[in-house]
């Protein structure tokens, strides 16, 4: 499982990449600890070109590339835990196939005088 940190103001937006296993039944979700009304996440559009994504279609059997927004929402700032796993739907009580954590810092707007 790989962890990775992040600090991002009120309104920034972090793209994450993680490479799915659609083909062999598998979807990213996650959850949110911590913080969670600090950030916001929904499931972006992959770029053109990047596997599986829009101009070049997924290949049968290919790992098809993911691209998740974290978007930075509380202005007095605080810290996020988002627990991505790759499940398969039919069977949640089985081990995820793969996991990966994003540790989100929101940065506290700083006031004006």
């Amino acid at each position: 499982m790989e962890v990775r940190s992040v600090v991002l103001s009120p309104g920034e937006t972090y793209e994450l990449r993680l490479t799915g296993r659609g083909a062999r039944g598998y979807v990213w979700t996650w959850q949110v600890t911590g913080d969670a009304d600090v950030v916001a996440v929904s499931e972006a559009q992959a770029p053109p070109g990047a596997a599986g994504g829009p101009e070049e279609g997924p290949v049968p059997g290919a790992a098809v590339e993911r691209a998740y927004a974290v978007r930075g929402l509380a202005p007095g700032g605080g810290r996020a835990r988002i627990r991505f796993a790759q499940i398969r739907p039919p069977y949640p009580d089985q081990a995820p196939y793969d996991e990966f954590v994003l540790e989100v810092e929101v940065e506290a707007e700083a006031e004006v005088t």
